[in-house]
């Protein structure tokens, strides 16, 4: 584990982190990878990132929603990819999770998602198209297990909430 990721993980599952986060680190995460043509995400040294453009789900535009995001090894299972490594294999799906940092109702990207399910994320520097999948029961409870393993502070946002926090598994699209 980096270092400073347990303090991170501390400062992170914090009310005052939930109220402040997300209003600056988005913000700061889409200037630097617009800055660094897409290679750079700051909230990616402690949890890998990607950068997802879907289709507004009352608007119809285009929206862009940097999210923290836990990738899976190319045909793997529940288990994340090793640190966001992909199992040392190439990452072709990546679960991300509707937490809102811990705060009540879910994330307008979630919506989104629901609404329109084919989207595009930023990963490394690639564009890469992908389709959403809104994960439900035991398959749902089976990658909650993984993700709480690879990022515990998501446990206190369900905590502090009474909706059950969306997982979507987004998977690569292939050209036909």
């Amino acid at each position: 584990m980096p270092p400073g990721v347990r303090l991170m993980q501390k400062v992170s599952s914090t009310r005052a982190f939930a109220r402040i986060a997300p209003h600056v680190i988005p913000a700061m995460d889409r200037a630097v990878h617009r800055l660094t043509r897409g290679k750079v995400m700051l909230s990616a040294r402690m949890l890998p990132g990607v950068i997802l453009t879907a289709q507004g789900a009352r608007s119809g535009l285009p929206r862009t929603t940097p999210l923290a995001c836990m990738p899976e090894p190319s045909g793997g299972g529940g288990e994340g990819g090793g640190g966001g490594e992909g199992g040392g294999r190439e990452c072709r799906r990546w679960i991300v999770t509707g937490s809102n940092f811990g705060r009540t109702g879910h994330p307008a990207w979630t919506a989104n998602l629901m609404t329109h399910p084919d989207a595009r994320i930023s990963w490394r520097g690639r564009d890469i198209e992908v389709r959403a999948r809104l994960l439900g029961g035991a398959e749902r409870e089976a990658v909650w297990l993984a993700v709480l393993k690879f990022w515990p502070p998501y446990a206190t946002y369900q905590a502090r909430v009474e909706r059950e926090i969306r997982l979507f598994r987004l998977e690569e699209r292939r050209s036909r």
